[in-house]
């Protein structure tokens, strides 16, 4: 089983938290990780709910959904299966590969908002 946070740090990165995900192949696997995963954004929830209300849930849906995004196509596709997330931008993988000028225009876009 792969261990969210193995080594118990009280704040990780990303990376620290969606990478080991990006490798799980197992159904039991995925349910397990994603319930710690949760439970860690809970945490931080407790302390300083978000204004927008979104869940721990919906949260890990969304990180593990964009994450994957930077991953091959296959990656994603196994990600969304395994933990029913979608990117929040170019939405389930099995409806969208976005080509690179896709993706930069997005990026673009999404910027512009701030």
């Amino acid at each position: 089983m792969t261990k969210f946070n193995p080594d118990n740090k009280e704040t990780l990165t990303y990376g620290e938290c969606l990478h080991p995900a990006m490798k799980i192949t197992d159904k039991a696997d995925a349910e397990q990780y994603f319930k710690e995963y949760v439970a860690f954004i809970q945490k931080y929830l407790d302390k300083d709910p978000r204004e927008d209300g979104m869940t721990a849930e919906q949260i890990a849906k969304v990180n593990l959904g964009y994450f994957a995004g930077y991953y091959d196509h296959e990656t994603r596709l196994k990600v969304e299966e395994l933990f029913m997330s979608s990117h929040p931008v170019f939405g389930a993988a099995a409806k969208s590969e976005p080509t690179a000028q896709e993706a930069f225009d997005a990026g673009c876009k999404c910027a512009s908002t701030f």
